[in-house]
């Protein structure tokens, strides 16, 4: 851990948490993993640092197995990486991982997915995607970027949903919690106001009913928004 960071538990997971908190006592570990899962993406557990099962369990007022158990989960995420003798570490999201391999898969998911999502979509669902919309709006006037990370990401999640392809939908979740951080990272350094624009152009693209327009929309869409370098 970084010294003088304030403790875990002050992290903002309230409004904005990338997964509701739970209400059963049932998992504390899931409470851990969402404290930490919300410390990586929005960068205050940074790439490289060592995550320190005894000194998260004393900051969160817990004990070393719902921690272990987090951390083993964030690893499966593919948002942590355990070495021998050196224990968990964080794992950021860099440039090259985005290029290569973050936009070629949503790319290859989303021109599939939107394009089944034609046949199947309703006015209702369309009503649904101008809410994510709205909330991203919403989230570049307020300057709340998780807000508008989280619209973002329901909005690709309900297209995905309405494709009929339940394995793309299994493909997207074992990507999301870094497609999270590079939406997150990417934020940082871009216009919110431009993410609500993009998002109401997709779904005018979506309402046409036009697959090439549709196409078109989606990559240019994913193509452009990627970070900027790092200073």
């Amino acid at each position: 851990m970084v010294p003088n960071r304030p403790p875990l538990q002050h992290a903002p997971m309230a409004k904005t948490a990338p997964v509701q908190r739970p209400k059963r006592r049932s998992s504390r570990s899931e409470q851990v993993l969402q404290i930490l899962r919300h410390a990586i993406v929005v960068g205050e557990l940074v790439d490289g640092e060592r995550l320190i099962e005894d000194r998260i369990a004393r900051q969160l007022n817990t004990s070393r197995g719902p921690v272990r158990e987090a951390l083993r989960r964030l690893e499966h995420e593919g948002l942590v990486v355990s070495y021998p003798y050196r224990g968990a570490v964080v794992r950021g999201v860099s440039d090259e991982e985005v290029h290569e391999v973050l936009i070629p898969i949503r790319l290859t998911l989303e021109r599939f997915s939107f394009t089944k999502a034609l046949e199947f979509m309703t006015e209702a669902d369309f009503g649904e995607l101008a809410k994510e919309v709205w909330q991203m709006g919403e989230g570049a006037r307020t300057g709340d970027l998780l807000r508008c990370v989280e619209a973002d990401i329901r909005f690709h999640e309900f297209v995905l949903s309405r494709s009929g392809q339940p394995h793309t939908a299994q493909v997207w979740g074992s990507i999301e919690s870094r497609i999270r951080a590079y939406f997150f990272r990417f934020g940082l350094e871009a216009d919110m106001s431009r993410l609500a624009a993009e998002h109401s152009e997709l779904l005018a693209a979506l309402q046409s009913g036009d697959r090439e327009v549709l196409m078109d929309a989606v990559e240019r869409h994913i193509t452009v928004r990627t970070p900027g370098p790092v200073g």
